[in-house]
């Protein structure tokens, strides 16, 4: 990984990455506009309002009962008013079931009919650019209009397991290779390749070359300064990985703001976090449900995988000294407590950091506690 060079470009591409100009590609049309990227404020909330999915599988629950959740969320969400609803690819984590965004998104888009819904996001360098562009130019056939594609350079498992998706040892050379990828996405995306290169009568399908059609908007992930510089030089919308790497956010969003150019995009940066946060119908309630992933994720840094535990389990868990800093660590990033409090936290976040927009997860056990997490938030902000 290279920080400061983040604008490579594919081979006979140009700088044109971004979809904003340049022979043979088709994003225009839409500068200033966002193309379906900036959200709209409801109620209270000072900004809009999303949600990312993990789809956890808690202990005495099957992959079905959490997409099934997932199905009953996003629902819940749409007629509340949230803006978008990712999922992110995860890969050999037991407590997560969502190794295939385009399938569940898929899903998604068959039992709702207004919220967007995308990746957060599609691992690029586990998968062949032009393999990509087909999946979501397909979702955006199915659900046109509502698709996002968001997208990062993590291999969003351990490096074994990346190492089996990739086909190859060379992991961090297909890290340092995604400024080319998705240069090479987006002319797929586009149908963009000039006269003379190699791809140039490739042709994602379903796609441009089969008539006139919108094209899922292109997010760029991450947790550190790689992704913000990349996203600003090509004026792409930013989405930063708060939840879990809250100490980088400040310095990745001015970053992305400094580097932002206009493009055929976006006329001005645009930058979403993602925010952990659970509430409750009271405060011991919510801390029993966050500790139940803080476990997880402190198993999951520890090399011992698993399904999310259970609250009882995780109150029961006798905690080390360097286990307890680690997880009250973790869960001083985490907004929580009553609906009062998660609303007081979550504003100042936003306030602090000047997101465009917040993406709330909740990684937790028990599936009927994020719902209701979701109900009480949309209440509190008063949301239709």
């Amino acid at each position: 990984m290279h920080e400061g060079n983040a604008t490579g470009s594919a081979e006979g591409t140009g700088n044109e990455a971004g979809g904003g100009g340049g022979e043979g590609t088709r994003g225009e049309g839409i500068r200033g506009e966002g193309g379906g990227i900036r959200g709209e404020a409801r109620g209270t909330a000072l900004v809009p309002m999303s949600v990312l999915d993990l789809v956890n599988v808690g202990t005495g629950f099957s992959s079905g009962d959490a997409l099934r959740a997932t199905v009953e969320t996003a629902r819940l969400t749409e007629r509340r008013g949230f803006t978008r609803y990712w999922v992110a690819e995860h890969h050999s984590m037991p407590g997560v079931a969502s190794s295939s965004p385009a399938v569940i998104l898929s899903h998604l888009a068959a039992r709702t009919e207004r919220i967007r819904l995308g990746s957060g996001g599609v691992m690029l360098p586990n998968h062949a650019p032009l393999v990509i562009a087909e999946q979501f130019g397909t979702l955006e056939a199915l659900a046109p209009g509502r698709i996002d594609l968001g997208l990062g350079r993590a291999p969003g498992t351990d490096g074994a397991t990346a190492a089996a998706l990739r086909r190859t040892g060379t992991l961090r050379e297909g890290a340092d290779e995604f400024p080319q990828q998705l240069a090479e996405l987006i002319r797929f995306l586009d149908d963009g390749f000039p006269d003379g290169h190699r791809y140039s009568r490739i042709h994602a399908v379903p796609g441009p070359v089969q008539g006139e059609v919108t094209r899922p908007p292109v997010w760029l992930l991450g947790s550190s300064g790689f992704s913000a510089e990349l996203a600003g030089r090509l004026g792409l919308p930013f989405a930063f990985a708060h939840h879990f790497s809250a100490r980088n956010t400040l310095p990745a969003l001015e970053l992305y703001r400094e580097t932002f150019s206009p493009s055929a995009v976006l006329d001005e940066p645009y930058a979403l976090i993602g925010a952990a946060a659970l509430a409750a119908d009271d405060e011991a309630e919510a801390r029993r449900q966050v500790l139940t992933g803080a476990l997880a994720m402190l198993r999951l840094r520890t090399g011992m995988p698993g399904l999310v535990p259970s609250p009882q389990e995780a109150e029961a868990y006798e905690f080390g000294a360097a286990e307890r800093d680690f997880v009250e660590s973790w869960l001083a990033n985490v907004t929580y407590g009553t609906p009062d409090a998660v609303r007081e936290g979550l504003d100042a976040l936003v306030k602090r950091t000047g997101a465009d927009e917040l993406m709330l997860t909740a990684n937790v056990h028990t599936p009927s506690a994020r719902v209701r997490s979701f109900e009480l938030i949309a209440d509190a902000y008063e949301l239709p």
